[in-house]
């Protein structure tokens, strides 16, 4: 069962295209296959992390800095999610661009997102639940967050009242981090 690659709007940023066989019982994927995955030119991961949000929460935006950056493969098993990803390199031709796509578990994609990216998303349905497949271990001292409500990054997260943890909530802005690079 092949994946297939599909290009986002920012080329490093990948959408991955899975298969559903669907019968009189429901339907049969194969989630990842590492040798399919590294075929197609993607890392292997060594860490699978989960989570479970409600309508509402938005999680992130976060990354973590060299040497323990992280490329994250990002699938939403129940629920939708509203997922985004900002280049935060800033010798990229593509820097402070946003990729937005809809994660949902109707739908057999997931979406690649490589170091160097700030990863974020809002729980568009409760019981929601994300599975992050990461390339590097999770590193205290080496996480970075920005703030996601932070108007001048242009983020419709269409929402009244989203839910965001203290950390995120107090996440420097945009205009911090453009600050801290120079």
């Amino acid at each position: 069962m092949p994946i297939t690659i599909v290009e986002t709007s920012i080329s490093d940023v990948k959408i991955i295209q899975g298969k559903r066989f669907y019968d009189e019982r429901g339907f049969f994927s194969e989630t990842f296959k590492e040798s399919e995955y590294l075929e197609a030119g993607l890392p292997k991961f060594v860490q699978d992390n989960l989570s479970e949000s409600s309508k509402g929460v938005i999680r992130g935006l976060h990354w973590q800095d060299k040497p323990h950056s992280q490329g994250k493969l990002v699938t939403c098993f129940s629920g939708a999610i509203r997922d985004i990803a900002v280049d935060i390199r800033p010798e990229s031709s593509t820097f402070g661009k946003i990729v937005e796509v809809l994660l949902e578990d109707s739908e057999p994609i997931s979406l690649w997102i490589p170091e160097g990216f700030a990863h974020g998303f809002q729980a568009l349905a409760n019981n929601t639940r994300v599975l992050y497949k990461v390339t590097n271990y999770w590193n205290r001292e080496s996480e970075k967050s920005l703030n996601p409500l932070d108007e001048s990054l242009n983020i419709n997260w269409d929402l009244t009242d989203p839910i965001l943890s203290a950390k995120d909530q107090e996440a420097q802005s945009w205009l911090e981090y453009l600050s801290r690079l120079s």
